[in-house]
């Protein structure tokens, strides 16, 4: 609807996963240069959490683009299975025929591990990644882990990345489970995006969608800030949004009151008034401790 009249040749705020319009902040780099590190080590885990929307998709996808070419990878989307199902998933995963009239722990366990001394002696690494690592049960987790027992002198055949929001790092607490959870070498929470990551994450996909800078204006850019926490999902919903209210008031800039109002339309009214109030309370603390720090510094 407003692509036309913005000059731009896409829709630069779809949440669509397209890695064109794949930005990488600092705090994402971070994250790929740990998982990459570990994946290195001779550990069978690494874990990446991080809150709804902070981009752990984004990194996923990035680490897929930076594993070797020897890399055989198999990715665990729904892991609301039980330990049977996970395996028989695992072994569609790596291309291994099995018989299902044979399906047990044991039988495809025994397949899995074959698979896994091919690959080694054939120079292949075996990476397997479960998405929304979360929702797995403890019992699976467990399973996993004896998976992962198989090893030379130097490394694990398999190594595990868990990605998932923070009740990963809860669940991974548990007594059943540290075993599992001192075997992850390296791990790293994914944290919003700050104020200026914001600002540089809109302009690159208005860049990439053919648009400029100047769009959103700067009292805008800190009220996404404010309102979205710096969570890249919701900056996307709202800036779309925004985006068509503007073009049905055939406004040139997105201006501040119009964001609020699709945040308002997005979020619902107590959530933005809610984050708006933070954001006063703020500035009215910070105000108070200068305030004091003042008439302390005038008084001495």
């Amino acid at each position: 609807m407003y692509l036309n009249y913005f000059g731009l040749s896409d829709n630069p705020f779809s949440i669509a996963p397209n890695p064109d319009y794949l930005y990488m902040s600092p705090r994402h780099k971070e994250a790929l240069a740990h998982l990459i590190f570990g994946l290195r080590e001779s550990g069978g885990f690494v874990m990446l959490t991080g809150e709804v929307g902070t981009g752990k998709t984004t990194v996923s996808r990035k680490l897929l683009q930076e594993l070797p070419d020897n890399t055989q990878v198999a990715m665990i989307l729904n892991p609301t299975l039980s330990a049977i199902e996970l395996l028989a998933t695992i072994c569609d995963e790596l291309k291994i025929r099995y018989l299902k009239k044979q399906a047990s722990l044991k039988y495809f366990t025994d397949k899995i591990l074959t698979k896994l001394t091919t690959n080694h002696h054939n120079g292949i690494n075996t990476v397997l990644i479960v998405d929304e690592a979360q929702h797995l049960q403890p019992e699976v987790l467990e399973q996993l882990r004896l998976l992962t027992n198989l090893e030379t002198n130097r490394e694990k055949l398999l190594k595990v990345v868990l990605i998932g929001q923070p009740e990963l790092q809860q669940l991974l607490k548990r007594n059943e489970l540290r075993q599992l959870a001192q075997r992850i070498t390296a791990r790293y929470h994914l944290l919003p995006l700050s104020a200026v990551e914001v600002k540089h994450y809109i302009d690159h996909r208005l860049h990439v969608a053919g648009g400029t800078d100047g769009i959103f204006s700067k009292a805008t850019l800190q009220a996404i800030y404010q309102i979205t926490g710096g969570i890249p999902r919701i900056i996307n919903l709202l800036c779309d949004r925004s985006l068509t209210l503007t073009f049905t008031k055939q406004h040139k800039h997105v201006r501040r009151h119009i964001f609020i109002a699709a945040a308002r339309q997005i979020l619902g009214d107590d959530i933005v008034s809610q984050r708006q109030g933070k954001q006063w309370t703020l500035i009215l603390f910070v105000c108070f401790i200068f305030s004091a720090l003042l008439g302390y510094m005038l008084g001495s």
